[in-house]
């Protein structure tokens, strides 16, 4: 007997769920990143395009494809064509996506187990634990291996616990938490000298950059990945999705959410970053570059937070609880994809199932850990700049080319009876067939 397919309780937790899904360490730590890298303004300026050009579209492709069937993204990816070829291809496509999904929780993993330490280093210097503290900071292989343990703990512990239960319960609580915990961090670190240089360089589009095209193919990556687009965890959360929502205007409020998180994180990492200047730090290098930049949040705001005195370890302790939450809430829809397909694939419970794919991811993330050097770029390369925009690229044609286009739209009419009336229908299936498979290939080939 197949096991029941479960679901959100309601549209807002839905919502946060999958805006949890999306917001992660790439939209507190990437985007601000990239933005302080491409010119400030005008790579937000070209990246709030790129989410309504390319991200939005594809959201609401893998949300729809998830829902039709109402299954694992194996057996959603299987169901759209009656013909033997499309549904093995679909399914092996399904699969590879799980894999690819696996592998990059194996290293998100270990980059949360770092926020993670650097979390609980500093409650370890507010109690007095020094030593305990020197080690949470120290890159040692043992401490990399406990904390990755730890948090992978954290995310079993919320899956078994089911989607109602675990899933929305956890990013219900933690989704307003994270807006409370980002929003307060932004108005104290406005408050700090040095800081209005940088919102001016945030909210200032420098125009002539705008048509930069290494600005221009940066910004769309970054939109790309933010929303978890390719690697079938929107399709999981699609499938739990009441079939009375409108699928596009829900889409729309994830998209927004996740957006507003990258948004309110540039401004607080870029005023920081030039409020730890004037404290001494240094950011950029003579040449303008930044320095640090895959670093940053482990080197040049940990330094500013120690010109804070006693006040800097609070700030740091809220700033990583921050950067947990947001990978928590990633962590979970990653580890959810492939267990629910093999809960569904195989009958197995979910609680079984948990345990047996953290484990597995584990065991990779340990073998990264081993032979950091060699693996850890090398898995992130493989996975973020190759098979996920390849995948997504892939899910979009099934969709649009090979589904027929009436089942597409009676997919769309489940919760929007109007759609066919509507500006979105007219344009959306088309602009998923041919516009965003050409800015994909075009992300691809930039990599």
């Amino acid at each position: 007997m197949t096991p029941k397919t479960p679901a959100f309780s309601s549209r807002l937790g839905f919502i946060l769920a999958a805006a949890g899904s999306a917001v992660g360490v790439g939209n507190i730590w990437g985007f601000p990143t990239q933005a302080a890298s491409n010119g400030g303004g005008a790579f937000l300026l070209v990246y709030l395009i790129m989410i309504a050009v390319l991200a939005y579209p594809m959201l609401v492709a893998e949300l729809t494809i998830g829902r039709m069937r109402q299954r694992n993204s194996v057996e959603a990816l299987r169901a759209l064509s009656d013909k033997p070829f499309w549904r093995s291809f679909g399914a092996l496509s399904g699969i590879v996506g799980l894999i690819a999904l696996s592998l990059i929780l194996s290293f998100y993993a270990i980059v949360s187990g770092w926020l993670l330490a650097y979390m609980l280093a500093a409650i370890a210097e507010i109690a007095g634990l020094v030593a305990l503290a020197e080690w949470l900071v120290a890159f040692t292989v043992e401490r990399n291996l406990v904390m990755m343990a730890l948090f992978m703990l954290i995310t079993v512990h919320v899956i078994r616990s089911g989607v109602t239960d675990g899933i929305e319960r956890w990013s219900r609580r933690l989704m307003p938490v994270l807006f409370v915990l980002l929003i307060a961090m932004v108005i104290y670190i406005l408050t700090l000298p040095g800081a209005t240089e940088g919102l001016r360089m945030y909210l200032q589009p420098d125009f002539s950059q705008i048509t930069n095209p290494d600005l221009v193919i940066s910004a769309m990556g970054q939109a790309f990945f933010s929303l978890s687009i390719g690697v079938c965890s929107m399709m999981t959360y699609g499938a739990y999705l009441s079939r009375d929502e409108n699928l596009p205007r829900t889409a729309g409020w994830v998209a927004m959410l996740d957006t507003s998180v990258a948004f309110l994180a540039g401004l607080l990492i870029l005023p920081a970053m030039f409020a730890a200047q004037k404290l001494g730090v240094i950011i950029y290098d003579d040449a303008g570059v930044l320095l640090s930049a895959d670093t940053l949040v482990f080197s040049v705001l940990p330094a500013m937070f120690d010109s804070m005195g006693s006040a800097g370890l609070w700030v740091a302790f809220a700033f990583f609880t921050l950067m947990v939450i947001a990978a928590i809430t990633s962590s979970i829809s990653m580890l959810e994809a492939p267990v629910n397909a093999l809960r569904e694939e195989l009958g197995q419970s979910r609680s079984r199932m948990a345990w047996v794919v953290g484990f597995a991811i584990s065991a990779i993330s340990a073998v990264i850990i081993y032979n950091f050097a060699a693996l850890f770029g090398a898995v992130i390369t493989l996975t973020t700049v190759y098979i996920q925009p390849l995948l997504a690229l892939v899910f979009g044609l099934l969709l649009t080319w090979i589904l027929r286009q009436q089942l597409l739209l009676k997919a769309l009419q489940e919760g929007a009876p109007l759609m066919e009336r509507t500006l979105f229908w007219k344009i959306w299936p088309w602009y998923v067939k041919f516009i965003c498979p050409v800015l994909i290939l075009l992300v691809i080939w930039r990599g």
